[in-house]
């Protein structure tokens, strides 16, 4: 069962991980990062957070198959993804949602909108 007040960040780019991190910590949820595929999902196994926001383009494992990989797996498919990218070409969403993307948000968003999603999802 997902914990409804941890939040996954994935990002292998230093600023967008931890900007992203600060939004998500300043509305009082718990922040858990990872910087590759890999280790994502070993921390979204182990720790099953409620959210994950996941860059596509990482190493290791990209966020298409780090999706799929938890949305087939009993104990990781309720973990609500989010794909959090540069990548907005129609036929790279056609792929994210594939992989069982819940949503999928692009670069540069606005703190302001990303809180709303948050609180929206999460409270």
């Amino acid at each position: 069962m997902p914990n409804a007040k941890k939040v996954l960040v994935c990002d292998d780019e230093l600023y967008i991980l931890e900007s992203v991190t600060y939004v998500v910590r300043q509305e009082g949820y718990t922040v858990l990062s990872a910087s590759d595929g890999e280790e994502a999902l070993r921390l979204a196994r182990a720790e099953l957070p409620a959210l994950m926001l996941l860059d596509i383009m990482m190493p290791k494992r990209n966020g298409f198959e780090v999706c799929g990989e938890l949305k087939s797996d009993p104990l990781t498919q309720g973990i609500y993804v989010i794909l959090l990218t540069a990548m907005g070409q129609e036929r790279d969403m056609d792929e994210g949602y594939q992989s069982g993307a819940d949503e999928y948000m692009t670069k540069h968003f606005s703190p302001r909108s990303l809180r709303k999603r948050l609180h929206e999802l999460l409270d």
